[in-house]
């Protein structure tokens, strides 16, 4: 494989020693000559300061002196000259030290032809690179303020020589290390990626949901600990994939029946509506023709015509509420969101139901709200509240005789949504029921319900139109009445503090 690991880690260790051993190069070419002068620069002061103390101390004639001197001069090889102000000889290192009074006397009084590279100058002292001779030295020479003259010289080994024979066996040595570290690394990356590979197949075989491979390495390391892992992750996702498998099969089982549900409860809907349309029609024909002077006894014709009519009316609205709740349930009715004031369109409402309000002698509370901006389907959020208002006015009661019969409508902000409520006093309803308001055709009081010819479908539209939205209902007892609410997403203006509870 080109990109095979065992192949990238023989390059890119082969590299970093191949690279280290370049740069340990170019190091001991560059700076090793500089560092040895350096070297040797810092001993020439050791030697001076030695000097420089003696002579301040006036102890240069001692033999604690000479000795220390001495072993400067013989571990390091320097060879010193020191003499004072008469030029008379103080101290001579004994491997060739008179040898340099004639240099000194000649940087003293000027006259010295070798070529120098000056490397320190001051008042006291000069350090330079002298070639004299056909070698190179390193020298120090000066007068120090009690008037000792001193001069200190050492060789400087052919240092370049030394250089090149370095860097030629660091080569040498390094195209050795790197073979011999290349055929070791690919031999321990062998090692390393034989598991992998080991890894790589069982995964493959995975892919193709084949599970029986395990992997059989006894490595106690992270190869080891990863080859356990998988060994579990290929027996969880067997067992995982018989279990799905098995859910699927009583899913497929479970939308099979929801299908068949649905569609009888389409062909109920679909049954009902159209069985109905054809008894509909013949009752108000028949209510016409005795409103047309069908029957000779006015007062009976009269009795009937208004049964025949009152029932004609009653069942057509069940039928419209029924095809309604059809087209929310199933979808066919598109819902149209936009952002509009439902402040504005309560009151507009309550203000044409006045007169109903009025015939049923309630009175009808709402605080003066700032506009509400929600998101919604306008003529649905107006379905939604003309049932909820509708089932107030049914079943409205009074509770106190002196206030009368009470619907209160609140506008409340819940975090980001606003909430609608509508209110009305009487007989709070019975918490087994709740749970049933929102199924079709569930009425809680059935004659009471027939009184008013209630259907039992609004309330169901109403759960059809929130779902539809994604937004909350529902409904809560007060000792003294009912509360229904909807939210939708929005906020009022400045709204204030409606009553959304008990009147």
């Amino acid at each position: 494989m080109t990109h095979s690991i065992r192949r990238q880690l023989a390059l890119i260790f082969i590299g970093l020693m191949a690279g280290t051993i370049l740069l340990c190069w170019l190091m001991n070419n560059i700076f090793l000559e500089q560092y040895y002068i350096r070297s040797k620069t810092e001993v020439i002061y050791e030697a001076y300061d030695a000097i420089s103390q003696a002579a301040n101390s006036d102890t240069y004639s001692t033999e604690e002196f000479r000795k220390e001197l001495n072993d400067i001069c013989g571990i390091y090889n320097i060879t010193v000259y020191v003499m004072d102000a008469n030029s008379r000889l103080k101290y001579a290192s004994i491997n060739g030290g008179e040898e340099l009074e004639k240099r000194l006397a000649a940087y003293i009084f000027g006259f010295f032809n070798d070529a120098v590279k000056v490397i320190v100058q001051n008042d006291e002292y000069v350090v330079q690179q002298v070639h004299a001779d056909g070698a190179d030295f390193l020298e120090m020479y000066g007068r120090l303020n009690s008037g000792i003259s001193f001069i200190m010289h050492t060789p400087l080994e052919s240092i370049r020589e030394s250089v090149k024979i370095s860097n030629r066996f660091l080569a040498y040595m390094g195209i050795v290390t790197v073979l011999a570290g290349g055929i070791i690394i690919w031999a321990v990356s062998t090692r390393i990626t034989k598991p992998i590979l080991e890894l790589s197949r069982i995964s493959e075989k995975m892919v193709h949901l084949d599970f029986e491979a395990k992997y059989e390495g006894g490595d106690r390391n992270e190869i080891g600990l990863l080859g356990g892992n998988i060994n579990k992750l290929s027996a969880s996702l067997e067992r995982s994939i018989s279990e799905l498998k098995t859910a699927n099969n009583e899913l497929q089982k479970d939308i099979e029946k929801k299908e068949e549900i649905d569609a009888m409860r389409k062909d109920f809907l679909a049954n009902v509506s159209h069985e109905l349309k054809t008894p509909i029609a013949l009752i108000q024909g028949y209510a016409e023709g005795l409103s047309e002077g069908v029957n000779d006894d006015p007062e009976s014709r009269s009795f009937y015509c208004e049964v025949i009519m009152d029932e004609a009316a009653k069942m057509n609205n069940m039928v419209k509420k029924l095809m309604t709740l059809n087209q929310l349930e199933f979808g066919n009715d598109v819902v149209a969101m936009e952002r509009f004031d439902v402040t504005a369109l309560i009151k507009n409402y309550v203000q044409s139901a006045g007169i109903l309000t009025r015939q049923n002698e309630i009175t009808v509370r709402m605080a003066e709200y700032e506009p509400a901006y929600v998101w919604g389907d306008v003529y649905k959020t107006e379905e939604v509240f003309m049932n909820y208002f509708s089932n107030a006015v049914n079943h409205c009661r009074a509770v106190d005789e002196e206030k009368g019969k009470i619907i209160v409508i609140s506008l409340e902000q819940r975090g980001l949504n606003v909430r609608i409520g509508v209110f009305n006093t009487g007989a709070p309803i019975p918490e087994e029921s709740i749970p049933h308001l929102w199924e079709k055709f569930y009425k809680v009081d059935k004659a009471r319900t027939r009184e008013y010819g209630g259907s039992g479908v609004g309330l169901s539209i109403v759960k059809a139109i929130m779902e539809s939205m994604n937004q909350k209902y529902g409904v809560e007892n007060y000792n003294n009445g009912v509360l229904f609410w909807f939210e939708l997403e929005g906020n009022i203006a400045s709204a204030e503090s409606g009553n959304g509870g008990e009147a």
